[in-house]
């Protein structure tokens, strides 16, 4: 027959009190560890003694404590930066800062924890990232991957898509923060850029005399005409009797002091 807690001895007290609590503890951790929530935007990756038994949506999930747990996996647009340095056609030094914009497969994050596990980004995403840059940037000269920054984006993306999709990372977009050389290649691009904005100040300057040249013509050719419809008037005019006729237009009433040749007007004095 069970003695009652008052008629134990202080000894079987503490330990009638201390195994009571050990096993209200082991009740309560077992009761919680018995849920877990997997939150929006997440999958649980279901783990039962180091194997993958299935993949959980949000909310509360239940699991068998101390046997299974749950991974959770976040399937959201996450972002990825790296700095990537590689060699153009021409074995220029390029870096670079690279964007990569993705999210994980939601409905392929058991198949990837079970391969990859969830540090997939240092494992795989960065690797690929320097791998494909090294191989685009190789197909293009340090000057062509300035003027085609856009088709290097869009051969970089494709790849990346296409290399990613093989560990379940669907890629969204890529950027290209910043493209940067060496000195010496950053002062050449200056000196041809120096260069073509003379020559293209030069070429400006002689159009325009070019054009100031042919305006002059078309003026020469302008008053050439003029004097030509001229001549052509005073010849079917009779000739001397124009001139005669013009000199009486303009004569200002006085009569000359000189007479000179058979060109001069007559003029008659008696009038």
């Amino acid at each position: 027959m069970s003695k009652s807690f008052n008629e134990m001895s202080e000894g079987e007290q503490l330990f009638y009190v201390v195994s009571r609590v050990i096993v209200g503890i082991f009740v309560l951790s077992f009761i919680w560890g018995s849920f877990t929530v997997v939150g929006a935007g997440e999958r649980g990756v279901l783990v039962q003694l180091g194997n993958v038994k299935g993949v959980r949506d949000n909310g509360l999930n239940f699991k068998i404590p101390f046997i299974q747990s749950i991974r959770k996996i976040n399937v959201q647009t996450q972002k990825e930066q790296v700095d990537a340095s590689a060699a153009s056609s021409d074995l220029q030094t390029v870096t670079t800062v690279v964007a990569l914009n993705y999210h994980l497969d939601p409905d392929a994050v058991g198949k990837m924890y079970q391969e990859i596990g969830d540090d997939y980004k240092t494992k795989v995403i960065d690797p690929r990232i320097q791998d494909v840059v090294k191989a685009t940037t190789a197909k293009h000269t340090a000057e062509q991957l300035i003027t085609r920054r856009e088709q290097v984006k869009d051969e970089t993306t494709q790849l990346l898509r296409e290399q990613l999709r093989e560990s379940y990372i669907i890629v969204e977009s890529v950027a290209f923060v910043n493209f940067d050389f060496s000195g010496s290649f950053n002062n050449a691009i200056e000196a041809k850029v120096t260069a073509e904005q003379n020559a293209l100040s030069a070429k400006n300057k002689l159009e325009q005399v070019k054009y100031e040249a042919e305006q002059r013509v078309t003026e020469a050719k302008g008053e050439a005409e003029a004097i030509r419809i001229q001549a052509q008037a005073i010849q079917s005019q009779g000739g001397k009797e124009y001139v005669s006729l013009k000199w009486v237009e303009k004569w200002n009433g006085q009569l000359p002091n000189t007479m000179l040749g058979d060109n001069t007007p007559l003029v008659n004095i008696g009038q």
